[in-house]
């Protein structure tokens, strides 16, 4: 196994780490200042790659550089590389910072020994991971799916690459009947024509007709000048139809006749115009029985259905869910300008556990929210949207290290919040201090009667003598705000910073003042 590097200028923390990690079987090299480290990567780069780090750990401040410097230019050299930031309470910011500029975690100091070889473990097993997840990327092919069904489709489009035949492919909505399409047009003689695609059931029928067939200028209101349809866009290369089985019955005749001839008519001309197209439908729907309800041709049914794809269903295929899901993580982080995300193994699992009734598209959709939302750089089982945890049984929040549940329709209990609370300054009424959580998508109006309740609040402190009344109601009041939102949230702070209009640091830096982070 690759060394664990650890950058401080400190050589106590060194020494007790390099300690520590031996006696756990864990290979170590020490730097004391970040250009050392880097001048090390340079070496590494051209010597072995064996003595590259598995993961860095890197103090945040030392006297030859920021850690923080350094954790950007060694994610620029090898973005899957885990780095755990270490840092002082003081410099909590900065740590969130790195946090969000890809560290693995922060770990605060003076840590606890045996919890530091914990989270130095974790990220241990991650980078491998994604060492394995990265050399099956490299060996996988342009379309993703390793499972018996989706080779039979990857060996159907080798078959058909020297072939003009119509191709009708079958599968759920999202299952990615337009990647096979593309797959068959990017390995046919035709891969230097055009590669047109257009979903019949998208566009409505007074328009689909002139969509398909183009019109001449004049044909009918609104038509000011001549345009080619997608036949004539797509002559010499593909056309690709999808959701074949909501077209209209009249059109369906037109169609056929350019199948039959490679002749048609634009919309208003007099003229016959020759086209070269292949011609790839594709729909979700039973077109045998949409036959034998009388909406759809069955002379062009049997014209389309020359050759047969069934793409499987994501649920078939749950083998290759997890290549897919890195694949995507990866693809919403490039488009976000982002550092891309990890998953943990737990809650792949789920995810492969998942029936994705939207198949492949909702494994998209699912990835490009967890690069938004997800609290932290590795996704946990608890940082999965909620149709996947309810799907599976899990909570949907954690509450002290338990996970609880609630029958109400927003899936928390009444009052409780994602972190262990240290008790706040009392209070002799109960009125700030037992505000009903209000539940998501609730009126963001107070409840009657706060304010007095507040007055009331407040003339008792004041009868008490206190000298510390705006401290104190303002503890308990950003306490109670920071709580309930993070219980409507599931614990994700970035999306409570958001609906408190608050920054992430800002969130951050309070929950440590009030004594809200969990233990």
């Amino acid at each position: 196994m690759k060394p664990i590097w650890i950058v401080d200028d400190d050589q106590s923390i060194r020494f007790v780490l390099e300690k520590a990690l031996s006696k756990s079987g864990l290979q170590t090299r020490s730097f004391t200042q970040p250009k050392e480290v880097l001048a090390a990567l340079d070496a590494v780069t051209h010597e072995s790659q064996d003595q590259a780090p598995q993961v860095l750990i890197s103090d945040i401040r030392m006297p030859g550089g920021s850690g923080l410097d350094l954790l950007n230019e060694v994610k620029r050299r090898l973005p899957g590389l885990p780095v755990i930031i270490m840092t002082a309470f003081s410099d909590l910011d900065s740590a969130v910072s790195a946090f969000q500029g890809g560290a693995f975690e922060y770990l605060p100091k003076p840590f606890d020994l045996t919890k530091a070889v914990e989270l130095i473990r974790r990220a241990v097993e991650e980078s491998q991971r994604e060492e394995v997840a990265e050399d099956r990327a490299m060996e996988a092919p342009e379309m993703l799916g390793q499972a018996p069904a989706m080779q039979d489709v990857f060996r159907a489009i080798g078959r058909l690459s020297q072939s003009n035949v119509t191709v009708m492919i079958t599968g759920e909505s999202g299952s990615g009947k337009e990647l096979v399409a593309r797959a068959l047009h990017k390995h046919s003689v035709r891969a230097g024509g055009p590669f047109v695609a257009i979903n019949t059931a998208a566009i409505p029928k007074d328009l689909l007709e002139s969509e398909l067939f183009g019109h001449e200028r004049g044909a009918f209101t609104g038509a000011q000048s001549m345009r080619r349809g997608r036949f004539e866009q797509a002559d010499g290369g593909t056309l690709f139809l999808d959701e074949i089985g909501d077209m209209p019955l009249d059109l369906q005749t037109r169609l056929l006749r350019i199948l039959s001839d490679g002749n048609f008519y634009r919309v208003g001309g007099h003229n016959a115009i020759k086209t070269n197209v292949r011609v790839i439908a594709a729909t979700h729907q039973d077109l045998e029985q949409r036959v034998k309800d009388g909406v759809f041709r069955e002379d062009l049914f049997h014209r389309l259905n020359v050759i047969r794809l069934r793409l499987p269903a994501l649920r078939e295929r749950r083998e290759d869910i997890p290549v897919l899901t890195r694949h995507f993580l990866q693809q919403s982080a490039k488009q976000l300008g982002v550092e891309a995300k990890r998953i943990a193994e737990s809650a792949l699992n789920l995810l492969m556990g998942f029936n994705f009734p939207g198949n492949v598209r909702q494994l998209e959709n699912i990835c490009h929210w967890l690069t938004v939302m997800a609290p932290s750089q590795v996704i946990e089982a608890k940082d999965l949207p909620p149709e996947v945890l309810q799907h599976t049984g899990l909570p949907l929040i954690e509450n002290s290290g338990d996970l609880n549940s609630d029958s109400s329709s927003t899936g928390l209990q009444q009052g409780t919040a994602p972190f262990a609370s240290t008790p706040l300054p009392p209070s002799p009424l109960p009125s700030l201090a037992t505000l009903p959580t209000m539940p998501f998508g609730a009126s963001a109006e107070p409840s009657p009667g706060w304010e007095e309740s507040l007055e009331t609040e407040v003339d008792a402190l004041l009868a008490q003598g206190h000298n510390d009344v705006w401290e104190v109601l303002t503890k308990r009041f950003e306490a109670k705000l920071i709580q309930t939102t993070l219980a409507n949230t599931r614990g994700r702070r970035i999306e409570a910073a958001v609906r408190l209009g608050i920054g992430r640091n800002t969130i951050t830096r309070k929950i440590q003042e009030l004594g809200l982070e969990s233990n």
